[in-house]
């Protein structure tokens, strides 16, 4: 990816199947091709910090992802199978992580 500041605002790509990871639902594929601190909301923690725990958490670009489960209430937060592990995040925490989806779009 370019130096280029993204926000959740920000369209990445022309191809619609290149999102956040916050609009996805249940079933959804993808490979994550960004992961950034901002998300264009006002946050708990810093831009840098978050970005620090999704790197840890294993949302580096190239992995593979899948969206197993949604909660109830507002579909947050939601658990997420990234490569081999399955972590649970927040929507507003999935918004710094760009992925282009496969098939199933919106």
């Amino acid at each position: 990816m370019s130096d280029a500041v993204l926000t959740a605002d920000t369209p990445v790509a022309s191809d619609a199947s290149i999102r956040a990871l916050s609009t996805a639902g249940r079933g959804d594929k993808g490979v994550i091709v960004a992961v950034r601190g901002e998300t264009g909301a006002p946050e708990a923690v810093a831009a840098e910090e978050l970005e620090r725990r999704l790197l840890e958490m294993g949302f580096v670009e190239g992995a593979r992802i899948e969206i197993l489960q949604e909660g109830l209430f507002g579909r947050d937060p939601i658990a997420v199978r990234v490569d081999d592990t399955r972590v649970a995040l927040r929507r507003r925490e999935a918004r710094a992580v760009t992925v282009q989806f496969d098939g199933k779009t919106l």
